[in-house]
């Protein structure tokens, strides 16, 4: 079993971060996946992305008392079939992680910081962000925070066509080993909904996640 971390927020949400450390079997006997959804695992081509599916399935395996079926709506939000637990879920090749929540919507994005992040800044960030940017070695990792907020927003929202750099706006912040974000999502008719968000760094990897 590699359960990295598991824990329960102040909002009374749970997080749970699986290391993948295992082999294809291995996980394949860990993960108790549903036949019709291994059959679907069996089609990736991708070993490494199969590793990914079946870490998550261990741990949703580990995180329930019961056999849960996961699942997607056509936007690709997860969903439990079984279940009327909110859940976000992330993963990369080394980690995969979930957040769940009774009650409320949740959002959660994983990232190695070893990623070149160059592409990000241009592609999802604002002129008033770009500008809040670091120029020390810590910029990477500034950017894969901000990354990973506005996809932790994204899956939180569950839109279509949403403009990364014109819709989500992330307030200035320093990179720490852990924190709190504030961030405003803003609807295509000019309203304004404000989020928390709250991030952790571990083995060079960052984790970002929101509820409600």
């Amino acid at each position: 079993m590699a359960l990295y971390l598991r824990k329960t927020l102040e909002s009374k949400a749970e997080i749970g971060v699986w290391q993948i450390t295992e082999s294809e079997e291995e996980l394949k006997e860990q993960s108790s996946t549903p036949s019709d959804e291994m059959e679907e695992i069996l089609l990736i081509g991708s070993e490494s992305l199969r590793k990914q599916r079946l870490a998550v399935r261990a741990l949703l395996n580990l995180m329930f008392d019961e056999k849960v079926y996961l699942s997607h709506h056509d936007n690709g939000k997860p969903y439990l079939e079984n279940s009327a637990i909110n859940i976000s879920i992330t993963h990369t090749e080394k980690y995969v992680a979930v957040i769940l929540h009774d009650t409320e919507d949740v959002g959660i994005d994983i990232e190695s910081v070893d990623r070149d992040f160059k592409a990000v800044e241009q592609k999802a960030l604002s002129k008033d962000e770009i500008e809040d940017l670091d120029d020390d070695n810590k910029k990477n990792e500034q950017l894969a925070i901000y990354w990973c907020a506005k996809e932790a927003i994204f899956k939180r929202l569950s839109q279509y066509n949403v403009n990364f750099a014109e819709q989500i706006e992330v307030e200035k912040f320093r990179p720490r080993g852990e924190g709190e974000l504030e961030a405003t999502f803003i609807e295509k008719d000019g309203y304004e909904e404000e989020f928390e968000l709250e991030y952790m760094t571990f083995d060079r990897h960052v984790l970002v996640w929101v509820v409600g």
